[in-house]
């Protein structure tokens, strides 16, 4: 299990094709899903601002991480989130899901990604030409974790 909560910029790719190797031969199927910082409907986002509160992002994200793990017999579980100031177009986060099976893989990966959308700690800020504006959670990202 990897999970990472960093602010330095990753290489989706390359994690991915390194996860694949080190995902052991028990693994036969790899989902990956990476999360882009996308432009506000306008075009008039220059960054959006990521906080975190260290130590407690980082449980959080190893207690979600071991319950997907447990739930659906990962072979190897790895969830990256970025922090701090990201313009439009950069990787924010990267979950990879390794199982036996591809049900399982991608079953677990949706969980994941549904959890850092709607539970994981983490306050987003959008900066924009005309001012800032704190993300504010959808009421469709909280169905569908209830899903789960």
């Amino acid at each position: 299990m990897m999970i990472r909560v960093q602010s330095e910029p990753f290489d989706p790719g390359k994690t991915l094709n390194a996860f694949t190797t080190s995902a052991g031969d028990s693994a036969g199927a790899v989902v990956s899903f990476s999360g882009i910082v996308r432009d506000t409907p306008d075009g008039d986002l220059r960054c959006m601002e990521i906080e975190h509160y260290p130590g407690m992002t980082e449980k959080a994200l190893t207690n979600i991480a071991q319950t997907a793990s447990a739930r659906w017999s990962l072979s190897a579980v790895l969830v990256i989130h970025r922090f701090g100031g990201l313009r439009p177009g950069e990787p924010i986060m990267m979950v990879a899901t390794a199982a036996p099976h591809r049900a399982a893989a991608f079953e677990a990966a949706e969980f994941l990604m549904d959890y850092l959308k709607s539970r994981a700690p983490f306050w987003k800020k959008e900066i924009r030409r005309d001012g800032s504006e704190w993300v504010e959670s959808r009421s469709s990202d909280e169905a569908a974790l209830k899903r789960w």
